[in-house]
């Protein structure tokens, strides 16, 4: 079974915030497919990872699939993810069907596959107000 570490806002499977689309490119190559999503974000996704960066080149998202999740030393495997992430982030609230945690900086939809988002810390309040 896959196990992704995260250091929440530092990097998600050893892919650090401060990766550029440059440095992207230069290590998996060009994606599957590029698009801009419906919140502004360039989508480069590789099938097995989608990433998302703000015009300027920031990124701001990674999500990959996640079957075990890696914080710390506690593996969290994605069916038991939401329970995890209520019990241990009080600030973690519902957006849009995903459940976004601010402690952990990730957010997913506990009744879909295994997809895992991995947020960059200024993204927080911007799923706050969505």
């Amino acid at each position: 079974m896959i196990t992704r570490p995260l250091t929440p806002f530092v990097a998600f499977d050893g892919i650090p915030f401060t990766l550029g689309v440059e440095a992207l490119i230069a290590e998996h190559g060009l994606p599957h497919r590029c698009a801009r999503n419906d919140v502004a974000l360039n989508e480069y996704d590789y099938g097995h990872s989608v990433f998302r960066f703000q015009d300027g080149g920031r990124l701001e998202e990674i999500t990959k699939r996640t079957p075990v999740l890696l914080l710390d030393s506690v593996a969290v495997p994605f069916a038991t993810l939401g329970a995890f992430v209520r019990a241990q982030d009080a600030d973690a609230f519902e957006r849009a069907g995903f459940i976004v945690s601010p402690r952990y900086g990730v957010a997913f939809v506990p009744d879909e596959p295994d997809w895992v988002t991995a947020l960059a810390q200024h993204c927080i309040p911007t799923w706050r107000a969505l």
